[in-house]
């Protein structure tokens, strides 16, 4: 049992490692930083119901995954392919497209959630 505790907890570490490496070498990961803190704040601020932050939290969460996947795949491909390629460029530009579909459906998802509270509580 405790080798099985051990690894676990390796386990954890090499997420926390990879966490470190996409905040220090990805710009755009202290864009979705700054707004998924803004998002928490206004849900705080208005009260919101649990299933409106359920569903928050997997719009956060899905953008966070893509972004992640984004440079894990981009890492890859620089390592597999170091010189410039069709195919490389392709699965580059693919993947940073879910990151976009990813954020533009978290940004709608924030307008339906968001918008009306924030509506009512800022135009009386």
């Amino acid at each position: 049992m405790s080798n099985f505790i051990k690894s676990r907890l390796q386990s954890f570490i090499y997420a926390f490692h990879g966490w470190n490496y996409v905040l220090r070498n990805e710009p755009n990961t202290w864009i979705h930083a700054v707004v998924s803190i803004l998002v928490v704040l206004a849900a705080f601020w208005l009260h919101l119901p649990a299933r409106d932050w359920a569903v928050l939290v997997l719009a956060i969460g899905m953008v966070w995954t893509a972004e992640f996947f984004n440079t894990a795949l981009e890492n890859i491909i620089d390592l597999a392919s170091p010189e410039e390629h069709p195919l490389a460029k392709a699965g580059k530009d693919i993947a940073a497209a879910s990151v976009l579909i990813a954020a533009l459906a978290s940004i709608l998802i924030g307008l339906l959630i968001l918008g009306p509270p924030l509506w009512e509580k800022l135009i009386p």
